[in-house]
């Protein structure tokens, strides 16, 4: 068996003898153990594989940094067709029969004694054999432990080495009369005849002295490890990984029998198809070939400027390019999916587009809309069943739109067999990057440095804002190679919407209250943000009874928005939200109605519409985007619109220089008189919020976090060491963890484990959190249900509370 290095070596086991092998064919060797009916054939599998590379080449072509190597796709097609070919020996066979065993063995292994066998009659040369074997050997497990960290599966250098006992594990099955071999001769020699046909080549013939299988996948080995020990050059290890990603990402959608689409749902006459004569700013974007920044006021299609982009791109790209549109938010990415299945074009047959979403939450989320579509019942396991196969066929990037967040793209920085498929799948491909200025000074530096990799792959990059300061467009220009267009939006393309209002005194001060209520009264949609969960709760509670008594007969006359909810609840708010608070159209009466409190989760995305806004100072994107909800496309009767924003005491969850900065490009530019916000108001406090002290900061956190990560991760000098903890720690800081309250624990228990359930059928129950706010909720790690339980106290109309601290009685 394969021996861990850092173990002592124990006394063996004495080992039963097994029964005799089987006598087996050809056509009978399984690549897996499903269907349970009739199991896919090893032969089966290969060929599907190979085809599998044949449609990425197809969609991908020779982008960028592949098209320096003309053999890449032939080579990873080679490796399609050896990759399992290790699957023929006798116990793999019986670990995939019904009630098998485990081998104990990894397969990969033993293939390179196929590709061992077969690089001389093939003609491979000594580069070409050591990269299929790379691949071979690496499609599974990373190849090298990472020199500090841990965590993730063992690598092959750990669990293959000096202490290995190579005949044991891939030599021979013991046996009631002595060992037998563990690849019969016979089908050894069917196997071999098979591959060397399918290479269009004829097997060297065997010779006296030809080492037996066992010794030839050992010594493979020993070469590929020894290759990919030390650093190598950083253009053969972007190569390598694109390779080995190619196979993986074939492999998955292989196995999974799922084919990469062809159909693109937005046409490369995008532009002309508008119901519309096109603004300027939408005409440039949509002639402009190459990098884009497109600086756009909120609600002056922004969006469409950008699809008018990505389908010029189109027509003037080989292959079938991907467009990849990024956002902050899991709610944002789930409002942009639906808005593209409602605008975009189906395939020929199908009712609606089929539009990829990349998020921690994807199968949950087409659960739901599964029962939403279903209205009568509730979710079943089968509902849930269909919704996780349709989640695994997004994340093998069959559509060619999807909408994702940035972590899924950065984490293929982190390469392995884990992230290769994702890094492969950003060459030669169309990213939208929308709401850019949302993201801290370390996320949007990491962002640059994708972007960088991303134009190496053959890729092009459009940014999209309404709030780009100058500090953030110099450091995209600056971070790609290739000529960058700016357009913004004429002067005067957006109406002025706002009546800047700077108010000293705090949002949950009685002053302020009660101009709420009076602006309640007097029939207004209200929207008031603060920077707190807790605050949105202490403000909401305040006011929701008056709200609601000037529309009695409204349910939705008060609601609250904020990040910790129950899934299913939050679902259910941002539904009734969007529904009640609709963009304004000019038919529309002059009052609404209606109060919305809300955190940041209202910022982005959701294409609300309010009479009159009051928000906590923030920094100043934030501040701005606050502002795209208030009269949002500028057709309030009454013109234009106040928007008052209230002075903080504390800045959390900000930086305390953003919030700072933010107040006093707002106050100077109250001091100016300019309190008519126009769009040329919104730049000016832009520029005045970075420059100061903590803009050029900022700046300088971005450019370092930018190298850094190039330095760190995107030089690909060690592409097959494991990251595994690299990975989790950047999934941290992107991603939230949901939990569970501890009273739901028996109602989850009962929807996730049992025949008729299934655990998407209890995700509404979680919660999300940050990692960081775990502790304040006394958290546990349940192993049995695999979630965190927390203590709280839970309202469907105001969400989770700490738990009500214990009295102490003296």
């Amino acid at each position: 068996m394969a021996a861990d290095p850092l173990t002592p070596p124990l006394t063996p086991p004495l080992t039963p003898p097994l029964a005799p092998p089987r006598r087996r064919a050809l056509t009978d060797l399984r690549a897996k153990s499903l269907p349970r009916e009739d199991p896919e054939r090893l032969t089966t599998h290969l060929r599907t594989v190979h085809d599998a590379v044949a449609q990425l080449e197809a969609r991908i072509g020779a982008a960028g940094v592949i098209a320096t190597e003309p053999q890449f796709w032939s080579l990873v097609r080679v490796a399609a067709l050896l990759h399992d070919a290790g699957k023929i020996a006798e116990l793999f066979q019986r670990q995939v029969e019904p009630g098998g065993k485990p081998w104990g063995e990894r397969h990969e292994v033993l293939s390179l004694a196929y590709v061992d066998l077969l690089a001389p009659a093939a003609g491979w040369g000594s580069e070409e054999r050591l990269l299929i074997a790379t691949l071979v050997a690496g499609h599974h497990r990373p190849l090298h432990a990472a020199s500090s960290l841990g965590g993730g599966k063992p690598a092959l250098s750990r669990l293959y080495n000096e202490r290995t006992r190579w005949d044991e594990a891939f030599g021979h099955v013991p046996g009631p009369d002595g060992p037998r071999p563990q690849v019969p001769r016979g089908l050894h020699q069917e196997l071999l005849a098979w591959l060397a046909g399918s290479l269009g080549t004829e097997p060297a013939p065997p010779g006296p002295n030809d080492p037996v299988l066992a010794d030839r996948a050992r010594l493979l080995l020993q070469d590929v490890l020894t290759a990919w020990r030390l650093p190598v050059k950083a253009h053969q290890g972007l190569l390598a990984v694109l390779a080995q990603g190619a196979l993986t990402l074939a492999d998955h959608a292989g196995s999974a029998h799922v084919d990469l689409q062809t159909h693109m749902p937005l046409p490369t006459d995008y532009l002309a198809r508008l119901p519309y004569p096109p603004h300027r700013h939408q005409h440039d974007a949509g002639t402009t070939v190459g990098h884009l920044v497109l600086i756009a006021p909120t609600g002056s299609g922004k969006t469409e400027a950008g699809l008018s982009w990505a389908a010029r791109q189109l027509a003037t790209m080989a292959g079938m390019p991907r467009v990849v549109w990024t956002l902050p938010y899991r709610a944002s990415l789930n409002a942009a999916r639906r808005r593209f299945q409602h605008t975009l074009h189906p395939a020929a047959g199908e009712k609606q587009p089929d539009i990829g979403l990349l998020h921690g939450a994807l199968a949950r989320t087409l659960l739901t809309e599964a029962s939403e579509d279903d209205c009568c019942s509730g979710p079943t396991k089968d509902d849930a069943r269909k919704a996780r196969a349709r989640a695994n066929a997004m994340r093998l990037f069959t559509q060619r739109l999807r909408v994702a967040t940035p972590h899924q793209l950065l984490a293929a920085a982190i390469a392995g067999p884990t992230h290769s498929s994702v890094l492969l799948e950003q060459a030669n491909s169309l990213f939208v990057l929308d709401e850019l200025h949302a993201y801290d000074p370390e996320t949007f530096g990491r962002l640059c440095a994708a972007m960088r990799l991303w134009e190496q792959l053959g890729s092009r990059i459009a940014v999209l804002s309404a709030t780009l300061a100058p500090p953030l467009l110099t450091i995209v220009d600056e971070s790609l190679h290739q000529p960058v267009t700016c357009h913004r939006a004429e002067p005067g393309t957006a109406p002025v919407r706002h009546r800047l209002v700077v108010d000293e005194l705090a949002l949950t001060d009685p002053e302020s209250i009660a101009r709420l209520e009076g602006w309640i009264d007097e029939g207004h949609s209200v929207l008031a943000v603060v920077n707190r969960v807790a605050a949105g709760q202490a403000l909401f509670a305040a006011l929701a009874d008056h709200a609601r008594e000037q529309h009695p007969d409204d349910p939705d006359a008060a609601l609250l928005l904020h990040s910790r909810f129950k899934n299913k609840d939050r679902d259910e708010i941002e539904r009734r939200l969007l529904k009640r608070h609709r963009e304004r159209r000019s038919d529309d009466a002059p009052r609404r109605g209606g109060l919305v409190v809300a955190t940041q989760t209202v910022e982005v995305s959701l294409q609300l519409d309010f009479d009159r806004g009051a928000v906590e100072n923030a920094p100043i994107e934030a501040v701005a985007q606050r502002a795209g909800r208030v009269n949002r496309r500028g057709l309030h009767p009454d013109g234009v619109v106040e928007f008052r924003v209230h002075r903080t005491d504390g800045h959390r969850p900000y930086d305390q220089g953003a919030v700072e900065a933010a107040w006093s490009a707002l106050t100077t530019l109250a001091a100016e008189g300019a309190t008519d916000l126009s769009e040329e108001d919104i730049d000016r406090l832009l520029a005045l919020a970075y420059d100061t002290e903590w803009g050029h900061k900022w700046a300088e956190r971005a450019r370092e976090a930018r190298d850094g990560f190039t330095a760190e991760f995107l030089t690909f000098a060690d592409p097959f060491h494991d990251r595994t903890e690299y990975a989790k720690s950047l999934g941290e800081r992107f991603d939230t963890v949901e939990v569970l309250l501890e009273e739901d624990t028996e109602e989850y228990r009962r929807l996730a484990v049992g025949k008729k359930a299934d655990p998407l059928l209890a995700a509404g129950l979680l919660i999300p959190l940050g990692y960081g706010q775990l502790k304040t909720y006394s958290h546990a790690f349940d192993r049995s249900l695999g979630v965190h339980l927390v203590k709280g106290e839970y309202d469907p109309v105001l969400g989770l509370r700490p738990p009500a601290e214990t009295e102490t009685i003296l």
